[in-house]
Order: structure tokens, then sequence, then C-alpha cells
């Protein structure tokens, strides 16, 4: 194996380095604001490390006390989990039939690009039809109902990158166990589902990262704490006269946890399918 010169090892590890400083500043920075006190925050010259930590704001947001922020903060992050995970467990339930119809017929591949050519419509062109919609069918300020509507954007984006991961894993493995009897079914869950797990893993995380993070239509169609989600929940604490920019940051810093924990623990599936591009034979 060729061996790499030292200056070139070095100058890797410098860039990769950078990357992680760049990546990782703000969330630095989102914690050290939620941890100082506000005259720290209003100081000048800013001052960019807190002389005591307050964590006082995350007592505040965790608080279950009645009518409290924390009880609507709470709310507002089982409603997101609810909604998120609603709208991903439907999403991958249809984008592995589609995507697996897809991938081994390609004569109606256009079908999908048809689909997925939606998304080059402007979230608010769609906002009057869904509203329409959504009151018709009484599911207005309801997590199902939000999450009916993130499934109309998620279904398609997963059902995408099923089709790229269907599309790695040879037909002759399907046909082989169709040979020995196996039926449809029983060759997609038996042979094709377990070669596809590493992509089913990373659009299952796509698309609920994609749900929790989604701003625009959780705003138009949730008015109180029953379907309020934690991106609007966020907006709301800067929404008053005076905004205290340490609960926002902690607000922020709760909000990334479980997104973040969900990451960790599929890490290691997530690598295989962004870097997944054919079968071990």
């Amino acid at each position: 194996m060729e061996r790499q010169s030292p200056l070139f090892s070095a100058f890797i590890h410098l860039c990769a380095l950078l990357l992680a400083a760049v990546i990782l500043a703000p969330i630095l920075w989102l914690f050290i604001m939620s941890i100082s006190p506000a005259a720290d925050l209003a100081a000048k010259p800013l001052r960019w490390w807190p002389q005591a930590a307050d964590f006082s704001r995350y007592q505040l947001l965790l608080s279950t006390l009645e009518n409290s922020a924390g009880a609507a903060f709470t709310s507002s992050l089982r409603n997101s989990i609810e909604v998120a995970g609603m709208a991903t467990i439907a999403a991958i339930a249809l984008a592995i039939p589609a995507g697996w119809a897809v991938s081994r017929t390609p004569s109606v591949g256009w079908s999908l690009s048809m689909v997925i050519a939606t998304y080059m419509l402007p979230p608010v062109a769609l906002a009057v039809p869904l509203y329409m919609g959504l009151s018709h069918l009484g599911m207005l300020n309801n997590v199902f109902g939000l999450a009916l509507v993130y499934l109309t954007i998620l279904a398609p984006f997963t059902t995408w990158l099923m089709k790229s991961g269907f599309d790695s894993i040879p037909r002759e493995i399907e046909s082989a166990a169709m040979i020995d009897g196996a039926g449809l079914f029983q060759t997609l869950r038996i042979i094709t589902l377990p070669l596809a797990a590493p992509v089913v893993a990373t659009s299952s995380l796509f698309a609920f990262l994609l749900a929790w993070d989604e701003f625009f239509y959780a705003l138009l169609f949730t008015s109180d704490q029953r379907a309020k989600t934690l991106t609007v929940a966020i907006a709301d604490l800067a929404g008053g006269r005076v905004s205290d920019y340490g609960l926002i940051a902690t607000a922020g810093v709760l909000a990334a946890l479980p997104p973040v924990l969900i990451g960790l623990v599929m890490q290691r599936a997530l690598i295989s399918g962004l870097t997944s591009g054919g079968v071990k034979g």
C-alpha cells in the first residue's frame, strides 16, 4: 500500500479540524448562551464565557407546572416527537413498496420523477388547499392532521432514497429466491429488506429530521398546545417585545437533543446507507 507523505496527512487532519470547528462552534456558542446570565449576554464587550453558569433556564423549560413555560415547552416537545414519528413511519411504510416497484420496473420511473417535481412548488402555493382539506376533515390543530401533511412531504423523498438503495441490490438474488419457491412478499421480507436495511435506516433518519425541523405548515395548521410543535414554540419565545436570548438558546439545545441521540444510535447504519453502492457476493 502506498504511504502518504506526512505533509499530506497533516493537511488532511487540519482540514478535518477546521470542518469540525465550523460545525461545532455554533452549537458550543448556543450552549454557552443557554448558561449565561442575561447581563453577560448584553455586556459590551461580549463575554465569551459566563462568570457563573446559570442552569435555571433548563429547569424552567423542563418544568411540568400547569400554565408554565415549561409545560408549554414539554407539550410542544411531545407533539414534535409524535408528529415526526408518525410521519416517518408512514413515509417508510409507503416508500419501501413504492421504491421497490420503481426500481424493478424502470418503465414507471417517470411517475416518481413527476411526484418529486412537486418539490419545485413553494410551500405557500399548497397552503390554501391543504388548509381547506384539513378543515373539511376536522383535522386542523391536530397532531394526526399535521403528520398527514408531513407525509406528503416525506413520501416522495423517502421513496427516491429507497429506490436508490434497491437499485444497488442485484435482481438475480430475488430471482434465485423465487426459483426456490419464495413468493413476492417472502422475497421482499427475507431477502431484499435485510440487504436494504442501511438505506431504510438512512431514509428514516432524514425523514425524521425533515419533519422535526419543519416550521411553515406547523405555524399555519396549529394554534395551541394540543398540536403546536417545537419549532413554533421556539418562535413564540422570540415573539415578545423583550426576548430572553438565553432562554431561546436553551430551547434550541433541548430541541437538538432528540435528533442527535437518534443519530448517534443509528450512526453505523447511517454511514452504511450513505456509502452503500453494491452488495458483497
